[in-house]
């Protein structure tokens, strides 16, 4: 499962990269203006035109005797895309894993278990509600689908120079986190200065009052 969609990624097979990423598209721009059972509905009957239609043609080849009585679409039935046992509990251990992985994240930064992910968290939390603002989920799915078909093969093709640049902006970063860190350390251990007397409030020495 995960080298065919590392194939369809890097466009190893075109055409049927092509029809999926099309496909995905297409589909999730219909959903602006149409349900999701809507789309849905439509895709399944205009597959069916065409499967329907090319059913009725080989059956009619048959009946002619044109045709030894071939399915057009055996292979497609004789693929065996069921799980097996061992496959289901596989598949339910990992679900069940990231969904607890998940539950255990959001309580821990919800909870302020580490004071720094919490500010993180709140920052990225902030910056989402003025994404909200400017754009909607589907939007954020549309643009995420387009950029898995197109980063990997962009970064496969101009490697070296990403890398490059990747490289220069960490040494950039790496530069101000040690300026920083060297003003943080120079602040710190610089003794503060005791502050002077003022004139005049040095308390002149008290004198005993003698008993009578």
């Amino acid at each position: 499962m995960a080298t065919k969609l590392v194939d369809l990624v890097y466009w190893r097979n075109m055409r049927k990269t092509c029809v999926v990423f099309t496909g995905l598209v297409v589909c999730l721009v219909s959903l602006f203006q149409l349900s999701a059972i809507t789309v849905l509905s439509h895709i399944c009957l205009g597959v069916m035109c065409v499967t329907f239609s090319l059913r009725l043609y080989y059956k009619l080849l048959e009946l002619l005797r044109w045709n030894p009585g071939v399915h057009p679409f055996q292979s497609y039935l004789d693929y065996d895309s069921s799980l097996t046992d061992k496959d289901t509990v596989m598949l339910v251990e990992e679900v069940v894993l990231l969904i607890a992985f998940a539950v255990t994240e959001i309580k821990r930064l919800l909870f302020i278990d580490s004071m720094i992910d919490s500010i993180k968290f709140v920052a990225l939390l902030y910056l989402l509600t003025y994404v909200g603002v400017l754009t909607n989920g589907l939007t954020l799915i549309i643009t995420a689908v387009i950029a898995v078909f197109s980063l990997p093969l962009l970064y496969k093709k101009q490697q070296v120079r990403i890398r490059r640049v990747v490289r220069a902006v960490k040494a950039f970063v790496k530069k101000i986190k040690n300026l920083c860190l060297s003003l943080y350390d120079s602040v710190r251990s610089s003794p503060a200065p005791a502050p002077a007397p003022k004139p005049g409030s040095v308390a002149a020495p008290k004198q005993k009052v003698k008993s009578k």
